[in-house]
């Protein structure tokens, strides 16, 4: 849609965007932490996947089919990013997939058996399209980030909170994990992918190429 600009924010409407193989839905939830949700859906299947069931399940439910929910990727293990996982699972018996070394700590956490565990190069399908597992070290041991490469218009990424417009993701003051993060951002996100726009955690939207000038910066002052 042309008026998709990512801008969200809580209690207001979601926005959806229409990719030529996706159609993309964001929706933010969570006065106060204000996490994104995206729901996916296949235009060509109407198959459909969820990037954080983050919280609010009354609202992220109008936003999907329960008989076509077929997974829900929750990005890292951090609290605000799977607060409805169990909701969204009991309503549709969706997959739960999460990045390996978050796996257990996010069952911990909700009570929700992880489906599958995923690793860097992995793939996961929604309907006929394939996305590209990206698993970015630093914020958590276990974030990943997804990939789709779009017939016709580019490439799209979901970041979950490895990277925002303006910087990486939080290492809380932790320089060694710092530096895994930043590392992994530059080599696996920006040395991997010319441009992208790319879809975060929280906030707005950006893309690869507007950020990437940005890099050395980021790294120099540490956050």
């Amino acid at each position: 849609m042309s008026s998709y600009d990512g801008q969200v924010s809580p209690g207001a409407p979601a926005q959806t965007r229409e990719l030529s193989a996706l159609t993309i839905t964001k929706v933010a939830v969570d006065e106060k932490m204000s996490n994104n949700a995206y729901v996916l859906t296949c235009r060509a299947s109407g198959r459909q996947l969820l990037v954080d069931a983050a919280a609010e399940p009354a609202t992220l439910a109008p936003l999907y089919d329960p008989e076509r929910l077929d997974a829900v990727v929750t990005t890292h293990q951090h609290w605000d990013h799977h607060r409805a996982l169990a909701d969204v699972v009991t309503a549709s018996s969706a997959d739960v997939l999460v990045g390996e070394p978050d796996a257990d700590a996010v069952t911990e956490q909700t009570g929700v058996t992880v489906t599958r565990r995923l690793e860097h190069g992995d793939t996961v399908s929604v309907g006929e399209v394939t996305l590209e597992v990206i698993a970015i070290r630093g914020h958590t041991p276990g974030s990943v980030c997804l990939v789709h490469r779009d017939p016709v218009d580019g490439v799209h990424l979901w970041t979950g909170d490895t990277l925002f417009p303006g910087g990486v993701g939080a290492t809380f003051g932790d320089a060694e994990k710092f530096t895994q993060l930043i590392d992994d951002v530059e080599t696996r996100i920006f040395g991997h992918l010319d441009d992208a726009w790319f879809y975060p955690g929280h906030g707005g939207d950006s893309t690869l190429a507007e950020q990437r000038p940005h890099l050395a910066e980021w790294r120099a002052r540490g956050w």
